[in-house]
């Protein structure tokens, strides 16, 4: 991708964050809060910003249940499914902030897992 191709792309973001309407940001919020992520993904697949959101819950969940299954492991298990969830719920809660002001965020490494996702 060129870089006028990736400026164009930010600005379209930029736009598009301007244009968000507050049911769409709240949508995309609320695809943060586990398998209410499919409101997002089912509910406003023309708005990109949504999808971003409910794609990212959607690797949320799927994680919080590898780490739900970790956690069934004495000892160690128990360790990685208390800090696992603890992360989990700090992500969960940062998209949700960045959803409502309409700010599209990344989290960090378990959104390349989210642009993967082809719906």
């Amino acid at each position: 991708m060129s870089t006028k191709e990736k400026m164009a792309s930010a600005e379209a973001k930029v736009e598009e964050k301007i244009e968000q309407s507050k049911d769409t940001r709240i949508l995309a919020a609320i695809g943060y809060l586990w398998i209410l992520c499919l409101l997002p993904l089912l509910g406003k697949r023309e708005s990109a910003f949504a999808q971003h959101h409910g794609k990212q819950g959607l690797v949320l969940t799927i994680t919080s249940f590898i780490i739900w299954l970790v956690a069934w492991v004495p000892f160690i298990g128990w360790i990685i499914g208390f800090f696992g969830t603890i992360g989990l719920i700090a992500l969960a809660v940062i998209g949700i902030q960045n959803a409502l002001q309409g700010k599209y965020w990344e989290m960090p490494v378990l959104g390349q897992y989210a642009k993967r996702i082809k719906l």
